[in-house]
């Protein structure tokens, strides 16, 4: 192909170009001579050491980019200058092989950390420190047992930087799991990382917190946590940095995830401290201190302690964070709440404090969980009859209406609203609340969801049929009630699986007012719903009867359904019911004259 260059260019630029490279190989042996030189100097002598460094495979990545970052890291230290930039040179030389496992973890690696590691250089220490932190960054299989003993012995350097570096590297590596957690146990690491709690640097504190905290989400590792590392880390979840409050508190928390670990932290004074951390500026630490809590109050011997401070502190306190613009703190608060609603005295002292304010709130959230959240401490409190009038009149029921139309509404919230407004209808006035809210048409909707399980459906269907125990509500209901929705009660009572969901559905039927418009809705179901009913008067259970007659007197208002009871398989079996209550009824005659006593005589015999 031609080059677009006339002849006398192209031997110009050729000549040009021979000449460059000549030059340039002529540079490249003076560097070298001179290089050479200075390497026969004395004070460029490479010790065995730091020879040793430069044979670690994969690092020679950036060294002046990776010097300037650790000393905006750790400080401009003046004693760090050559053999700082020996030291990271070796560390970052991973341009090759850098995503290279084996080599990473060769043999040769082994043998050169540990050498770096036990020496008496910090430096080169710091370099085996910088090794492990790139590999907690990249590492995407488990750390071979015998990569720990250098970091044993790192945690045990005089040297602050090298025991933050291999800190870090260490919490890495404990939450991607490439380390063992109970092998960081039993090689003795946990003394060196509980004794930088004690170094007064936040950052190492910070480090040593979130190893603790990883270590103690092991259940087996939590009594050793318990020997020696509660005392220091209440102290720093005190502390005024809130990267050590929060990595504290979050250590705190998984230690309450154990009775026994709960209980000596209970002892050592963990719950004053977690009440003042509620308060904290930083929503993980509510968090976490809150979540805390939570396990504590699951443990019901440890409620005096939780409400031995004044002032209904711990009440104040949760509710203050239900409030929280942070949902999920919010809803923790609540979760908290309910687990120490079974206390009647905190029950007192929570409708005393006003309770229903922030859970109205975090009814009207858009996340179901904490809509669930909510609930669950609302039907504990709903379940004692003193709060029911206080709950009616501030318009709960009117929020459960709501919920039962939310878009996301799912089995969970439907049972603990249905278990709400049953335990809140007990009164005229709650009559008249569910009257004047969404609770029947977002009950009555539920019906036909098919996303709701039989057992919620079981929920469903007897608070509907409790509700028709009221005569305004029995006439609203069977105002409003739509055709398919009366198709999925007759399904329902005609289904097997489950008997108590049956008898629910066709309870509401049989007590459904017989208006024209009723009649009407109910007309073509006619046949489905004789088929349950000779299923049911078969049955020898006495309710079931019972029901299957009340619902024939109730349909027999329509002249149609009549004629279909006439010479049917139903009017047969009907009889033979009345038949047995009939007998049953001359034998209880029988017996009607004999005095009590005998007969108790009798069955004590």
């Amino acid at each position: 192909m031609a080059s677009g260059f006339c002849n006398t260019c192209s031997q110009l630029l050729k000549e040009f170009a021979d000449h460059l490279r000549s030059a340039w190989r002529e540079l490249e042996l003076k560097i070298k001579e001179a290089f050479r030189e200075i390497g026969r100097c004395n004070c460029f002598r490479i010790s065995s050491e730091r020879r040793t460094a430069f044979d670690l495979p994969s690092l020679r990545l950036n060294c002046g980019r990776k010097i300037a970052a650790m000393r905006i890291f750790y400080g401009n230290r003046s004693r760090r200058t050559k053999t700082e930039a020996d030291g990271l040179c070796v560390i970052w030389k991973i341009e090759k092989h850098q995503n290279n496992e084996t080599q990473l973890l060769s043999q040769e690696s082994l043998q050169t950390l540990n050498k770096l590691a036990t020496s008496e250089n910090t430096d080169l220490q710091m370099t085996s420190a910088m090794y492990y932190l790139h590999l907690s960054h990249h590492l995407n299989c488990p750390l071979p047992d015998a990569f720990m003993e250098p970091i044993v012995a790192l945690l045990l350097s005089s040297d602050l930087d090298v025991q933050k570096t291999v800190s870090l590297a260490l919490v890495n590596l404990l939450i991607k799991n490439n380390v063992c957690k109970e092998l960081v146990i039993e090689m003795g690491m946990l003394v060196p990382i509980i004794e930088l709690f004690r170094s007064g640097d936040p950052t190492a504190q910070c480090h040593s917190c979130a190893c603790v905290a990883m270590l103690a989400s092991s259940e087996s590792n939590r009594d050793s946590l318990m020997v020696d590392g509660i005392i220091p880390l209440l102290a720093l979840a005190k502390s005024f940095d809130p990267k050590v409050q929060r990595n504290a508190t979050w250590a705190l928390l998984h230690l309450t995830q154990s009775d026994w670990s709960t209980r000596l932290l209970c002892q050592a004074g963990a719950i004053p401290v977690l009440l003042l951390l509620l308060q904290s500026s930083d929503s993980e630490v509510q968090f976490y201190s809150c979540t805390a809590l939570c396990n504590i109050a699951a443990i019901h011997e440890h409620h005096p302690r939780l409400l031995r401070i004044g002032g209904h502190y711990l009440s104040r306190s949760l509710l203050t964070l239900m409030s929280s613009p942070v949902k999920k703190n919010s809803a923790q608060a609540c979760r908290c709440l309910q687990t120490l609603s079974k206390n009647v005295l905190i029950q007192d002292q929570l409708m005393e404090l006003d309770c229903v304010l922030p859970l109205k709130a975090l009814l009207k959230t858009s996340t179901s969980v904490w809509i669930e959240s909510g609930l669950t401490l609302l039907s504990t409190l709903s379940a004692h009859p003193s709060n029911t009038d206080i709950l009616v009149s501030e318009g709960l029921l009117e929020e459960i209406g709501q919920v039962l139309h939310h878009p996301r509404s799912n089995s969970v919230i439907v049972t603990y609203s249905c278990k709400i407004i049953t335990d809140l209808c007990t009164s005229h006035v709650g009559e008249q609340a569910v009257m004047e809210s969404l609770c029947l048409p977002g009950l009555l909707c539920a019906l036909v969801s098919n996303t709701l399980s039989d057992e919620t459906l079981l929920h469903v269907t007897s608070c509907l049929h409790h509700l028709m125990a009221c005569d305004v509500l029995r006439t609203k209901l069977s105002a409003t009630i739509t055709s398919e929705q009366v198709s999925g009660l007759v399904k329902l009572s005609e289904q097997i699986r489950n008997s108590q969901l049956a008898y629910n559905s066709a309870a509401i039927i049989s007590e459904l007012e017989m208006t024209e418009e009723m009649i009407r809705l109910l007309k073509p179901h006619y046949t489905s719903i004789s088929k349950y009913l000779l299923g049911f008067l078969k049955k020898k259970d006495v309710k079931f009867q019972q029901l299957g007659v009340v619902t024939i007197f109730n349909l027999k208002k329509d002249g149609d359904f009549s004629s279909l009871l006439t010479n049917s398989e139903l009017k047969v079996q009907l009889l033979k019911v009345h038949a047995q209550t009939e007998e049953t009824r001359q034998l209880l005659q029988m017996i009607q004259p004999l005095s009590p006593s005998p007969v108790n005589s009798g069955l004590s015999q």
